[in-house]
């Protein structure tokens, strides 16, 4: 069985919540491996959460805080890298959000603020984000984002964020190319329904879930670990024949008419 390897690599990890969240599971899977990680959070709560649950690694991560929606606070986080010679091989943005009343409704009720909101964060950061990596990043460096069905279909509980998938994944194919010839890789995964701290707040969560569970052709959801897994594939040198693509990891669900 071959044992992905991520010694003498380093991963930045943005978006840890909490232990349910996927940066968090992408995290370790990347430390089990052999990387060294740093973290960005935005907030001393989140920073004292991600502490308690390090706390049994073999070394305590840097961890950086960053607000994404500030563009001087994300300079400053790339230039402190920088002048510290801080060199990354790995970029793990798992970062949304939009206001809770904008997710479901009226999708014509859409508030020009609420959709300001969830592009800014949910998918401006991520250009903002890939254009400071690519400053420090090593030359066969990967970089892999999440996204969700909804960028491609009607989930009517998902309403802006759908939008901002949607632009999403095409920031990922728009960035591979522009990225590719520094041999920089860009992915995307899209993940089933997972209990996640930002699955409470949709709007017919259950109803996506059980879908997916009785429709997709294995029968049943999937889980955190398995989309560490599949970033964890995508950002080892097992993957280096792929950029600009969207993964999905949602049992088969994708594939089906009804």
């Amino acid at each position: 069985m071959y044992e992905i390897n991520l010694k003498n690599k380093t991963a930045l990890i943005f978006g840890f919540s909490n232990h349910r969240s996927i940066a968090w599971h992408t995290a370790n899977k990347l430390h089990e491996a052999g990387a060294k990680i740093i973290f960005s959070v935005y907030g001393e709560k989140m920073q004292e959460n991600l502490l308690k649950l390090v706390s049994d690694w073999n070394y305590t991560p840097e961890i950086i805080q960053c607000d994404v929606s500030d563009d001087k606070s994300i300079s400053s986080l790339f230039t402190n890298l920088e002048s510290a010679n801080e060199k990354i091989d790995i970029l793990v943005h798992s970062i949304a959000m939009a206001d809770k009343d904008e997710l479901g409704g009226d999708y014509l009720k859409l508030s020009r603020d609420g959709f300001r909101l969830a592009l800014d964060i949910s998918a401006y950061s991520f250009i903002a984000l890939c254009e400071g990596s690519r400053k420090i990043m090593n030359s066969n460096g990967s970089i892999v984002t999440f996204t969700f069905q909804a960028s491609e279909r009607v989930f009517p509980g998902y309403n802006v964020m759908g939008t901002a998938k949607a632009a999403l994944e095409h920031e990922v194919r728009q960035i591979a190319y522009t990225l590719g010839e520094e041999n920089i890789r860009v992915n995307a995964i899209s993940a089933g329904p997972l209990d996640t701290i930002s699955s409470r707040v949709i709007q017919g969560y259950k109803t996506m879930k059980n879908a997916a569970s009785e429709r997709s052709p294995l029968k049943r959801n999937i889980t955190l670990d398995e989309v560490a897994n599949s970033a964890l594939f995508l950002l080892s040198d097992m993957g280096t024949g792929i950029t600009g693509e969207v993964l999905h990891v949602d049992s088969g669900y994708n594939i089906m008419g009804i």
